[in-house]
């Protein structure tokens, strides 16, 4: 099966917002292959480094909540 990779980054980016911390920065342990393409889209920073975590962009913090509550929030 082929897989839609923007789907794959959306739900990538809404789970560094279930790790975030600091303010802007989320645990990278997620596949590399969607953290590079997030980096290309400019939602993060360049995710190859010694850190273990990954800085968001300002974009990709607010996308990052919005995409989290769209998929894993509980109606109201």
């Amino acid at each position: 099966m082929d897989a839609d990779e923007d789907k794959i980054d959306d739900a990538v980016l809404a789970l560094l917002w279930l790790t975030l911390h600091d303010e802007c920065r989320a645990w990278k342990g997620l596949d590399w292959a969607a953290l590079d393409r997030l980096h290309r889209k400019g939602l993060i920073q360049d995710p190859v480094n010694r850190n273990k975590s990954v800085v968001l962009s300002s974009e990709g913090l607010q996308r990052s909540e919005a995409l989290f509550r769209k998929l894993f929030g509980k109606p109201r």
